[in-house]
């Protein structure tokens, strides 16, 4: 069974940001990960390295939506959910843009990891084919 092997050391290696968080409780945001990307021979990404980058970069997101990189460590509240579209310095004012709620981006969108992720998945969210096979007696 192919299936991908969550490393906490070479998550911490690749997102540095993430050093303080327990090892277990990353353990359990990549538990998490793997109900949005399926860990098994079934997924449809193939290569377990790759799905292994794909799983880490769900992890950061995950992690991050839960505000563990908050000082609290209690929850993203404090963090500005979308994409900056106008701001001003008098006053301090800022408008976010968020995208069509319902849609899988809204959710993704809220952290640079989850943009990543779901840039990266493009090839792996577009239609394909699987032709019935025909078994011959």
């Amino acid at each position: 069974m192919a299936v991908f092997v969550f490393d906490p050391t070479a998550f911490k290696i690749r997102y540095p940001e993430f050093l303080p968080v327990l090892d277990a409780r990353l353990q359990l945001f990549f538990n998490e990960a793997t109900l949005h990307l399926d860990n098994s021979d079934a997924s449809r990404v193939k290569d377990v390295i790759k799905r292994g980058v794909l799983l880490n970069m769900l992890t950061a997101h995950i992690a991050y939506l839960n505000g563990v990189l908050n000082a609290g460590g209690g929850g993203a509240s404090s963090v500005p959910v979308g994409r900056v579209s106008s701001g001003s310095e008098g006053s301090v004012s800022t408008s976010l843009e968020f995208p069509v709620a319902g849609s899988a981006l809204a959710w993704y969108s809220q952290s640079q990891y989850g943009v990543a992720y779901y840039q990266a998945i493009t090839p792996y969210r577009l239609y394909q084919y699987i032709p019935q096979q025909t078994i011959i007696t």
